[in-house]
């Protein structure tokens, strides 16, 4: 499988669903996702500024082609209201061709 067509997943949480359509749409437009997958209603305890914090978020998950991880963790960033979000990267060992096939269909092939 070439770089172009080999799948990855991006993980990042939002401090809302609101945040979370309104950035999975731009990277959906743009052609840097094929899809986005929202789930709305987690709980996250983490530690910020010293304190243990507690508070509601969204997950979301972002399809796309390896070739665009760096463009499309660079848009996240930058569209991101967080001051310092996660974004991790998941590489899928094995994918359907058909899904895959759509996948490639419905991205970028180069930015």
């Amino acid at each position: 499988m070439t770089e172009d067509a080999a799948m990855i997943v991006i993980y990042t949480t939002l401090p809302s669903e609101e945040d979370a359509q309104k950035l999975g749409s731009a990277l959906v437009e743009e052609k840097l996702a094929a899809c986005v997958n929202i789930l709305p209603g987690m709980v996250s305890i983490y530690r910020w500024q010293g304190a243990v914090e507690n508070g509601n978020e969204a997950v979301m998950l972002v399809k796309t082609r390896r070739s665009l991880k760096v463009q499309a963790m660079r848009e996240i960033s930058a569209r991101h209201p967080y001051t310092v979000p996660a974004i991790l990267v998941f590489e899928p060992s094995d994918v359907a061709a058909s899904y895959l096939e759509w996948l490639c269909n419905q991205t970028a092939t180069s930015r």
